[in-house]
């Protein structure tokens, strides 16, 4: 059976309080595109999912807020579940916290499995950067 979703925006948070400006962030540019905003969380297999669900409700009314669905996943490979979950969904763009530096990080391997996707990092200061996918044409 094939879905026929619209385009979406994507959030991905982690279990943090202040991943709600990941959410805000990403509500304002799927409301500027008309587009639906999802919210997506994937937490290991192993997450002691009690010590932090105080954080996880944060985050969920912030996205209720936002008129979007949150997602909770439980898998050990974040970013593998986060690419599927963006095909899924037929993520436009995706919107998250910033990138470590490392070469293992989830916005590197997320970028590695679904490099056509932009996408948008929200520091701690609310600044906005983002990374447009480079046109495979030379």
């Amino acid at each position: 059976m094939k879905l026929d979703r619209k385009p979406s925006v994507l959030a991905c948070v982690t279990g943090q309080y202040d991943c709600d400006r990941i959410i805000a962030a990403a509500g304002e540019i799927a409301k500027d595109r008309e587009l639906p905003l999802h919210v997506l969380c994937v937490l290991n297999t192993d997450t002691n999912y009690g010590a932090i669900s105080t954080e996880l409700e944060h985050l969920y009314i912030t996205a209720k807020e936002q008129n979007a669905d949150m997602t909770i996943l439980f898998n050990d490979n974040a970013p593998k579940a986060a690419a599927d979950f963006a095909k899924l969904m037929r993520c436009r763009r995706i919107v998250s916290g910033m990138h470590d530096g490392e070469i293992t990080s989830f916005l590197v391997v997320f970028n590695r499995l679904m490099p056509q996707i932009p996408i948008t990092m929200v520091d701690k200061n609310n600044n906005i950067y983002s990374m447009e996918p480079v046109s495979q044409q030379a």
